[in-house]
């Protein structure tokens, strides 16, 4: 969904892992592990084997299992046709495989980063929302070239945890007003489907821990059926759908402050990559270090070709590390299998209208956690890199800028208007080293 670290997973499998393998990888063609029926205790399926198509089959659909239902929930919230969105994951993920040679196992998604400015700009409508997401996927793009030219200090040196930290925090923190208002409107649904998200993460083991949030909002959307709580508009919508036609494309719009709304979201793309190369490497004891700029021009691609015509903004997968965690299976091949299921489903419109019919209580339930999670995450990037709050640097910087972005502080520059994610984001970017060389230099010699 977002953070592709999962701290368990790869306590679990590096233990496991091979030796160190540094081979460059192949775009087709995948070694038979074994057998290709049996893992042996102890082994990995690595991303250039595989297990005979039958089982790689399966392993594909549990992938698409895992990234359904928070693929499908970014359209939902943000105005998007599900169908399109769902096609260009499935592009996407072709597209991040053959730039990564097949030797990065992952799946792309849409990505929650792009919830915040593509809400705040749907009024605009969507031809000014893929704008956004075009121009995000662009920057990421050369991000990406960057990396891969200057290396991963490029990254540490313009963006500190603290930070990046920030940044990831107040997107997902900005968002809580909308959670709050769509829980408001149907109070008992939203609650039920918030209690069944987290009680299936909770108390929930395996597949069922990982797909808490799907799990949750398929018993949401029972419950609102069964207490009447469904649009009769949206129902008939399902029945009238075609079962097989073409995903509905729009074409981009480019409004500069639009534009200027969504790049923060690259910080969190940048994170999720460098932590989705960091968590592949550790559970399958490759060094892949010099794949992270791959990553990033990847997924800055797949996003730019999904803003070209319709789709939302894509980012690596942490619910299908967890598959590959309780699998053992690395297989680049799984992938190929889902992104071309994902193509297929996109070209249901019964499916689609399907998502649609989810109500406002449901989502506000999801969202109550999602949004959440989404700053926390945050917060787990200060807890993991071990930022310094005792700094008056650290404490100031993050402190506005959360601030800034919670309280979506919204100011105008002559016709220029931008909102508390925008400002929170560059303040930081732009705050941070000021304050550090005035306490580096001036502060210190204050006594």
């Amino acid at each position: 969904m977002n953070s592709s670290s999962d701290a368990e997973a790869q306590q679990e499998t590096s233990a496991t892992a091979p030796a160190e393998n540094t081979e460059r990888g192949r775009l087709f063609g995948w070694d038979i592990h074994g057998d290709g029926r049996k893992i042996a205790p102890g082994a990995v399926v690595a991303p250039n084997e595989r297990l005979d198509w039958p089982r790689t089959i399966g392993i594909g659909a549990q992938h698409v299992i895992a990234m359904f239902g928070a693929t499908l929930l970014v359209p939902l919230l943000t105005g998007f046709p599900v169908n399109t969105t769902l096609l260009f994951s499935g592009i996407g993920t072709i597209v991040f495989l053959l730039i990564t040679r097949n030797r990065l196992p992952s799946y792309l998604g849409s990505s929650f980063a792009f919830i915040a400015p593509l809400s705040a700009t749907q009024a605009q409508g969507i031809g000014v929302q893929l704008g956004v997401v075009l121009s995000a996927g662009i920057a990421l793009m050369l991000v990406g070239f960057a990396v891969k030219f200057a290396g991963k200090r490029v990254l540490d040196a313009v963006m500190p945890p603290v930070v990046t930290g920030s940044i990831v925090a107040l997107i997902g923190l900005n968002l809580a007003p909308a959670a709050t208002e769509n829980f408001a409107t149907q109070p008992l649904v939203a609650f039920v489907t918030m209690a069944s998200i987290v009680i299936a993460t909770v108390a929930g083991r395996g597949m069922v821990s990982r797909l808490g949030v799907l799990i949750g909002v398929l018993i949401g959307w029972i419950f609102a059926a069964a207490t009447g709580n469904l649009s009769p508009e949206a129902t008939e919508t399902v029945s009238n759908a075609a079962w097989i036609g073409l995903p509905a494309f729009h074409a981009p719009e480019f409004h500069f402050n639009a534009m200027l709304i969504g790049l923060p979201v690259i910080v969190v793309l940048i994170a999720e990559n460098v932590g989705h190369v960091k968590a592949v490497a550790a559970m399958t004891g490759r060094n892949l270090d010099d794949i992270a700029g791959d990553a990033l021009i990847a997924d800055g691609l797949a996003t730019t070709i999904a803003g070209s015509a319709g789709g939302s903004g894509t980012t690596t997968y942490a619910e299908n590390i967890g598959v590959m965690a309780a699998t053992r299976v690395y297989s680049t091949a799984a992938y190929w299998v889902a992104a071309f299921t994902a193509i297929a489903l996109a070209f249901i419109p019964k499916f689609g209208a399907l998502i649609l019919t989810i109500p406002t209580g449901v989502l506000g339930g999801a969202t109550m956690v999602l949004y959440g999670l989404i700053g926390l995450l945050g917060v787990r990037i200060w807890m993991d890199e071990k930022v310094d709050f005792n700094n008056p640097v650290n404490l100031t910087a993050a402190a506005t800028a959360l601030i800034a972005g919670i309280g979506n502080l919204t100011l105008a520059i002559g016709s220029l208007t931008l909102e508390g994610i925008a400002w929170g984001s560059v303040g930081i970017i732009v705050g941070y080293p000021i304050l550090n060389w005035l306490y580096n230099h001036i502060g210190e010699n204050r006594s």
